[in-house]
């Protein structure tokens, strides 16, 4: 699958420290420690409706880790997956009137330009679920044969079930004990109530071929994957197990993280399947979560061409900690567009305070688990005295600029 376009990355002189993130299975911040390539896998969009800010949340996150990383001297390979056939997609398909692949590839393409207008890096790796079937079939096979996986002929439909006890780890990255599970299995797409499996909690590997749904031929069974399997082994497949890091929405911890690991670590025994599991906080509106159901999503696309500086976005949601559950609203987004018109005015002057401390400054705290709030503040407090006070420094504004390009994205 296409990626989007390239976005240019200034090189901002001398290296900051390195990078330390917050492991949500250790449940503390610590170092990021890849070899000469990173590896980071970033679970995607299911392509049935358009970008939102809780989406643009969790791909900035991870966009800012992209940055660091190669501030600090490192080739990234960036992976992210496309789940293009999946229930949502053909609900509202159904519900539009539309072909499934044509509503798919319509919203994948939204999703580009929404990526490019923020300058986004694109993934290395751009691969969506149906270019990935063989490998997912070749999986389950693999876990089939190993006793990790069982069939369920329910109704004529064999359908692929992981044993949620494979791996002695088994919970290790969510920490949940197995009420909190059990709630959120049947919250977030799980079927704890399927007739025939082992435990309530055990995660479809394979959907068995039904009427009307799209399906490719396996040695178990006509069907298509299911959402945790994909993930697993368009990672595996490109970055090998015990990667950097695997990313997403905290919504995504359990089950779908911590499924996509345990299917994984049950072919590469005591291995985990990623050094760092990096989780971003949930974007509300109006003291609530942003969700379909709810009706109160923010989309990039609208804000675009409503004329909002993209530049805006990234700072509107920069301006909280990327773990922290944290609010949109208008004042959010007004204080992002005061802050930069003042760097763009401040970085427009001739010449201005001297810029290293301040460089120097964001660099240690996106390093210190990607602490934008303090970034930014750093950044504030030399625009406000080059508007007040002036400089000597005729190098100064264009050293802020480079910095604020590579290291947060955002043009000035």
């Amino acid at each position: 699958m296409q990626s989007w376009s390239e976005t240019a990355v200034p090189t901002v002189p001398g290296s900051g420290p390195p990078l330390r993130l917050y492991d949500t299975a250790d449940r503390q911040a610590r170092p990021v420690t890849p070899g000469k390539v990173a590896g980071i896998y970033v679970c995607g969009i299911t392509p049935y409706d358009a970008t939102h800010l809780g989406h643009a949340a969790t791909y900035l996150t991870f966009d800012l880790v992209n940055r660091t990383l190669r501030d600090n001297g490192h080739d990234v390979h960036y992976v992210q997956n496309v789940t293009d056939v999946d229930d949502p997609l053909f609900e509202r398909a159904d519900r539009d009137g539309i072909d499934w692949r044509d509503l798919g590839t319509r919203e994948i393409e939204l999703f580009r330009e929404d990526m490019t207008a923020l300058r986004v890096l694109p993934p290395r790796d751009y691969i969506g679920a149906v270019e990935s079937v063989g490998e997912v079939v070749e999986l389950v096979d693999k876990l089939l044969a190993s006793g990790a996986a069982y069939t369920v002929a329910d109704a004529g439909f064999p359908d692929v079930y992981f044993r949620h006890d494979a791996t002695e780890q088994f919970g290790y990255e969510s920490g949940y004990d197995r009420a909190t599970m059990d709630a959120l299995f049947a919250e977030r797409g799980g079927d704890p109530d399927r007739p025939g499996k082992h435990d309530p909690i055990d995660a479809l590997l394979w959907r068995a071929a039904r009427p009307g749904e799209p399906s490719w031929p396996a040695p178990f069974g006509a069907g298509r994957p299911g959402w945790h399997i994909e993930c697993a082994a368009i990672a595996l497949n490109r970055l090998g197990p015990e990667f950097d890091i695997q990313g997403g929405g905290s919504d995504l911890i359990y089950p779908h993280h911590e499924y996509s690991a345990a299917h994984a670590e049950a072919l590469v025994a005591g291995r985990r399947f990623a050094r760092h599991y990096v989780h971003a906080g949930l974007i509300a509106l109006n003291g609530e979560k942003m969700s379909k159901s709810r009706g109160n999503l923010v989309f990039v696309s609208k804000l675009r061409r409503a004329g909002v500086d993209p530049a805006a976005i990234r700072l509107g949601l920069f301006a909280g900690h990327y773990r922290q559950d944290r609010e949109w609203s208008d004042p959010v987004l007004a204080q992002a567009q005061s802050r930069l018109a003042r760097w763009r005015e401040a970085t427009a002057l001739a010449s201005g305070p001297d810029a290293t401390d301040t460089v120097a400054r964001v660099r240690a705290h996106l390093a210190d688990d990607l602490d934008t709030p303090k970034a930014l503040a750093a950044l504030d407090s030399w625009a406000e005295r080059a508007l007040a006070y002036g400089g000597a420094d005729a190098a100064a504004p264009q050293a802020i600029v480079t910095a604020v390009d590579a290291l947060l994205g955002v043009t000035l």
